[in-house]
């Protein structure tokens, strides 16, 4: 018996011990890095591309990286209450060594698949769009370059400083890059509006994002597969750090948008006011830039889903 229970106790020393330098190494050695590519990527100059990436920039990139300078600078993203540690957004100004200044066109381009930054280290789960189509990513590019005035040079440097979980998650690859497949990627045309709408929702504006059980559960490179997608569920932190869930999106004619007629649906995409006169909360962005092809397209796609049920409080 004496004997086993040295035994026992030798184990759990190890176990111990191999807990302890487990959790050293997580906290204290370096995050991972991953080779980074600089992609062959044609960036238009034209009036016409920037103005489109302008759109699509300040529909998906302001919400994040806008600081109350009303420059892209990044700002406090995630508190640490959230349990992440306090993760800040990048500087996307033409700074040329704290912002975007040091990338090269296909090192942005490359960012925006993988999730890569210049440095190697992965900035996921948050800045994925591996399902954006080329034309767009360029748009975008080139609107980055622009004279906007949200992009003038700033130097403020934002330090994400990750928590034991965030570092352990990192380390063990559940946050990790996507992998680049090399393949063109191409917007539906805008007459085919159901194929177009599923593009706006699960590439250019990435609704899927937040309306799916969690963002654990996201399948980022094929959305439909995703438990719970549209239907909402997931808990969202606006940037008031208020915490929130996303909605049912699917035509479920009670916990859904079933009941909702195109004109309903429009006003809170754009406006943020449900049908019953109430506002959405701020976590949900205002698509006020959407044209109304692009608003349609949506509506034409999402009649198309399947009803699903959530854990959403009902909505009429």
């Amino acid at each position: 018996m004496k004997k086993l229970l040295k035994i026992l106790s030798i184990l759990l020393g190890v176990l111990a011990l191999a807990i302890a330098c487990t959790a050293a190494w997580i906290n204290f050695t370096d995050l991972p890095t991953n080779p980074v590519k600089n992609l062959d990527i044609q960036v238009p100059t034209d009036s016409i591309s920037i103005a489109h990436g302008a759109k699509i920039a300040r529909t998906m990139c302001a919400g994040c990286h806008a600081a109350e300078s009303g420059k892209w600078e990044g700002k406090l993203f995630l508190p640490k209450s959230v349990g992440m540690g306090d993760i800040y957004s990048g500087n996307i100004t033409h700074h040329p060594t704290a912002g975007l200044g040091r990338y090269k066109d296909g090192e942005i381009a490359y960012l925006m698949r993988t999730g890569i930054r210049q440095d190697g280290q992965v900035v996921g789960p948050f800045m994925y769009f591996p399902n954006m189509s080329d034309e767009d990513v360029a748009a975008v590019i080139a609107f980055l370059h622009s004279d906007a005035p949200e992009l003038e040079a700033s130097d403020v440097v934002n330090t994400t400083d990750y928590s034991f979980m965030a570092k352990a998650l990192i380390k063990f690859g559940i946050f990790k890059p996507l992998a680049y497949d090399g393949k063109p990627k191409m917007t539906p045309p805008a007459t085919d509006a159901v194929a177009y709408g599923r593009y706006l929702v699960t590439a250019r504006y990435n609704c899927v994002a937040c309306h799916v059980a969690s963002f654990e559960v996201h399948n980022i490179l094929e959305p439909e597969k995703s438990p719970g997608y549209l239907a909402g569920g997931n808990l969202l932190t606006d940037h008031a750090t208020f915490e929130t869930v996303s909605r049912n999106i699917t035509p479920h004619p009670e916990q859904g948008i079933g009941k909702w007629t195109f004109e309903q649906f429009q006003q809170a995409a754009v406006s943020g006011i449900r049908p019953d006169g109430t506002a959405l909360g701020i976590a949900m962005p205002r698509f006020v830039l959407l044209d109304s092809t692009e608003v349609s397209a949506i509506w034409a796609y999402l009649q198309t889903v399947p009803a699903l049920e959530s854990n959403v409080p009902n909505r009429k």
